[in-house]
C-alpha cells in the first residue's frame, strides 16, 4: 500500500491526513523524504551553471518539501498525543535527523556556492528581502560550521548528534515523570477545593484509569490544587512531585543529561571562534550580549524582589494567625496569595471561573482578531490526530488566509506546557502556500470547560503566535510567520493578551457557564483591579530562571548544573518561599532543544516591547483603533523575519522602549 505521508495530500486545504496515518509509516516516510532531500541538495551543490541567488539560494528553498511534510505530521503528534511507537520513532530519527542537517550544512560545495554568491552581493538586483534572505542563509551555513575543517568539522557533526539524543532524552524524560506521577484524592481531601477543581480531578482521576479524583502534575490541575486546598501536608507532597520532575533518579533523571548538553553547547561555540556559547547565542538576537540581558533583568529583579519581600511578610502573618507557626514555604505561597485576594481585592477565583468557559474564551480571541485584521472564522471537519481538536478555516473578505487548530486539553499523551507551531507555513515561493496552524494548550478537561484568569491569559498569548503565523506575507518560508529573533517572537503573542484585559471584551463574552449572564460590572472592576496581584512573586520566579539559564551559559559550563543553580539563586538573595518558575531538570525552554537555550530571557525582553506597543494603541484611539492595527500589520506581523526585529519595532513605534512601560504594566513602577 502506498505511505499516505508520501501520497499527494487530497485533503481540505492539504492537510495532513491523520486518518490514514499510521505510526508504522513515520520511519520509512522519513527515510525516503531524507534520501529525496538529500539528492535535491546535492543537484544545487553540483549545478554546473555559476552561482546565482535563483540556482543556489531559492534552488536550496525547492528542497526538502517531503520532509517538511512529514516531520510537520510527525512532529505534531509527537509532542501533543504521544505513546511509545511514536517515541521510540523520536529516538530513532532524532540523530538521524542531525546527521541530515549536518551533511547539508557541511557539503563543502554548497557552502563555496553560497559564499561566491554572499560575495558579489553589492552586484546583484536583489530585492530587500532577498538580500535578507541571502544574509541570513550564509550566516546560518558558518554559524552551523560550514566554514570548519578537518577534525574541527568531524567534532562539531558529533557534537550536533549528541545534543539532538539528549534533547529528545530530555524531553521524554519529563513526559514520563509528568506522566506516571498522581496523587488520589479521598473525598475528605476535596475540602475547600471549588467545584471546578474538583470536576477537573475526577476527569483526570478518569484519565488515569482510577476511581476516584487525582493531582496530576498538569499545571492547570496542581496550580488550583495548590491554591485552594487547605491540607498543608497534601499541598507538600504535590509540591514536591512537581518540581522534582526530571530529578526522581532512575532512568528518567534528567540532571546529567543537562550537564553534558551544557557542555557540549560550550565546545559548539568554541569550535567556530566564540568564548561562550551565550556569545554565541545572543549575537543573532536584539540583545547581542549576556550583559545587555543581565542588564535588563537586574532592572526588573531588584523592584520584583523587593515586592515578593514584603508580600512574604503578609502572607507569614496570614499563615500564623492560622495556628501554622513555621516559616512560609513554596506550598503554602499560592494557597495563603489566594486567601489574600480574595480578602483584599474581594475576588474569588472559584466565583470568576464560571465567567470564564474555553468556547467563549475562543470567541473572544477570534472576535478581536476579526475587529483589528478583519479575519473570520468557520469551523471545519476534517479529520485530525485527536479527538480534542478543532478547526477552522480564516478568511479575509472572502479569501483564505489559513486554517487555525486548536487542541486545548490536557492528557497524558501530551507534554506540558501550551505551544504554537506551523504544520506548513506561509510562503509565496516556489508557490503559493496558505499556513496551517496549530495552538496546543493544558487546560484542565470538564463540562463545559472552564479556565483560570491565568488560563485565559494563556489561550490568547498562544493566539498571538498564531496571527504572526496567518497574517505572514512574505516571499520565501525561511523569513516566515515566527521565523525571528528569539527575544523578538513573543512580543505578538504578549501583546495580543493586552486585548483580553479591555473592559468591552469581558463585558462581551465573559459569560456564567449556568446562567448566561455577563460578568457583573464589579467583578470585572476587581478582575482588573487584581491584574497585577501577586506579580514580585510571578516576576521573581520567571527572572530566577532566566538568570540561571543566562549563568549556565556565559561561562565555563557547570560540571554541577544543580549546583550552580544553587549558587545563583543564593547570590541573588531568592527568597526562600519561591522556587525557579524552572528548574533545571525540568528546564524544558532550555534543554529540550536549543530554541531558549541561553533566551529565556527573551520573554521579558519583548515584554518591553509589547507594554510599549500597547500604550500605542491606548495613546491613539484605543484598543481597536484602526490605524494602529493596520500598521501592527503591516509593520510586524506581516514581516516575519524579512527585516530585522530592530527596524521593524521602529517602523511600527517610531522608537526602540524602555523597561519603564514594563515595570508599570506589571505594577512595580517606584
Amino acid at each position: 500500500m502506498t505511505n499516505p505521508l508520501l501520497s499527494t495530500w487530497n485533503t481540505p486545504f492539504e492537510i495532513a491526513p491523520f486518518d490514514l496515518i499510521k505510526d508504522e509509516d513515520f520511519s520509512p516516510a522519513f527515510e525516503a523524504a531524507l534520501a529525496e532531500d538529500l539528492a535535491e541538495v546535492e543537484a544545487v551543490a553540483t549545478n554546473a551553471d555559476a552561482p546565482s541567488f535563483a540556482n543556489t539560494i531559492e534552488g536550496l528553498m525547492k528542497t526538502g518539501q517531503a520532509l517538511d511534510r512529514v516531520a510537520g505530521a510527525f512532529y505534531t503528534v509527537a509532542g501533543a498525543d504521544s505513546n511509545p511507537a511514536r517515541e521510540e520513532i523520536m529516538r530513532e530519527m532524532s540523530p538521524k535527523l542531525a546527521a541530515h542537517g549536518s551533511a547539508i550544512y557541511g557539503n563543502k560545495q554548497l557552502f563555496a556556492r553560497i559564499q561566491a554568491v554572499w560575495d558579489q552581493r553589492d552586484s546583484l538586483d536583489l530585492s530587500d528581502e532577498q538580500q535578507r534572505v541571502l544574509m541570513l542563509t550564509h550566516r546560518n551555513f558558518v554559524r552551523a560550521g560550514a566554514a570548519l575543517e578537518g577534525k574541527a568539522d568531524a567534532r562539531m557533526k558529533e557534537i550536533k548528534s549528541r545534543l539532538a539524543v539528549l534533547g529528545t532524552e530530555f524531553t521524554q524524560n519529563l513526559l514520563a515523570d509528568e506522566r506516571d506521577w498522581f496523587m488520589p484524592l479521598a473525598e475528605a481531601d476535596l475540602e475547600g477545593l471549588p467545584d471546578f477543581a474538583i470536576a477537573a480531578a475526577r476527569a483526570a482521576g478518569e484519565e488515569k484509569g482510577q476511581d476516584g479524583p487525582v493531582v496530576t502534575l498538569s499545571r492547570s490541575i496542581i496550580v488550583p490544587f495548590l491554591q485552594f486546598s487547605p491540607r498543608r501536608d497534601l499541598r507538600e507532597k504535590a509540591f514536591a512531585a512537581w518540581t522534582a520532575r526530571g530529578a526522581n533518579g532512575g532512568d528518567t533523571d534528567n540532571r546529567d543529561i543537562a550537564a553534558e548538553i551544557l557542555k557540549l553547547r560550550e565546545e559548539r561555540a568554541q569550535l567556530l571562534g566564540y568564548e561562550t556559547f551565550a556569545d554565541y547565542k545572543l549575537e543573532t538576537e536584539m540583545a547581542k550580549t549576556p550583559d545587555a540581558v543581565r542588564g535588563l533583568l537586574m532592572d526588573v529583579w531588584e523592584p520584583a524582589k523587593a515586592q515578593a519581600d514584603k508580600d512574604a511578610e503578609v502572607l507569614t502573618q496570614m499563615m500564623h494567625d492560622d495556628g501554622i507557626n513555621a516559616d512560609l514555604a513554596p506550598w503554602d505561597w499560592r494557597y495563603y496569595a489566594e486567601k489574600r485576594r480574595k480578602a483584599e481585592h474581594d475576588l474569588d477565583e472559584a466565583l470568576l471561573k464560571p465567567y470564564l468557559q474555553l468556547d467563549r474564551m475562543i470567541e473572544a480571541q477570534f472576535a478581536c482578531a476579526n475587529r483589528l485584521f478583519g479575519l473570520e472564522f468557520a469551523p471545519l471537519k476534517i479529520p485530525l490526530y485527536h479527538e480534542d481538536c478543532r478547526a477552522w478555516e480564516v478568511t479575509r473578505n472572502g479569501e483564505h488566509v489559513a486554517v487555525f487548530i486548536g487542541d486545548y486539553f490536557a492528557r497524558g499523551s501530551k507534554r506540558s506546557g501550551a505551544w504554537c507551531s506551523a504544520m506548513r507555513a506561509q510562503a509565496k515561493f516556489p508557490e503559493v502556500q496558505a499556513p496551517v496552524v496549530i495552538n496546543v494548550c493544558n487546560f484542565a478537561k470538564s463540562e463545559p470547560a472552564l479556565l483560570s484568569y491565568d488560563d485565559a491569559r494563556t489561550l490568547f498569548h498562544e493566539f498571538g503566535h498564531a496571527l504572526h503565523q496567518m497574517l505572514s506575507n512574505v516571499t520565501y518560508e525561511s523569513v516566515s510567520g515566527t521565523s525571528v529573533a528569539r527575544d523578538f517572537v513573543e512580543l505578538p503573542s504578549q501583546l495580543y493578551e493586552h486585548w483580553l484585559e479591555v473592559p468591552e471584551v469581558l463585558q462581551e463574552f465573559a459569560t456564567h457557564a449556568e446562567t448566561g449572564e455577563a460578568m457583573p460590572a464589579e467583578m470585572l472592576e476587581k478582575v482588573l483591579g487584581a491584574a497585577n496581584f501577586d506579580m514580585g512573586f510571578a516576576t521573581v520566579e520567571y527572572v530566577a530562571s532566566a538568570l540561571v539559564d543566562l549563568a549556565f551559559h556565559e561561562g565555563t559550563a557547570p560540571t554541577d548544573p544543580m549546583a550552580k543553580q544553587a549558587e545563583v539563586l543564593a547570590d541573588l538573595g531568592m527568597p526562600a518561599a519561591i522556587t525557579m518558575r524552572h528548574a533545571t531538570p525540568h528546564f524544558a525552554h532550555v534543554f529540550a532543544g536549543d530554541g531558549y537555550s541561553s533566551g529565556y530571557y527573551s520573554y521579558m525582553w519583548s515584554e518591553v516591547m509589547d507594554a510599549d506597543a500597547f500604550a500605542a494603541f491606548e495613546e491613539a484611539g484605543g484598543a481597536f483603533d484602526p490605524e494602529m492595527a493596520k500598521s501592527l500589520e503591516a509593520n510586524i506581523l506581516s514581516m516575519g523575519g524579512s527585516v530585522d526585529a530592530g527596524e521593524l519595532y521602529e517602523r511600527f513605534r517610531g522608537r526602540l522602549p524602555g523597561v519603564e512601560a514594563l515595570l508599570k504594566g506589571r505594577g512595580l513602577a517606584a
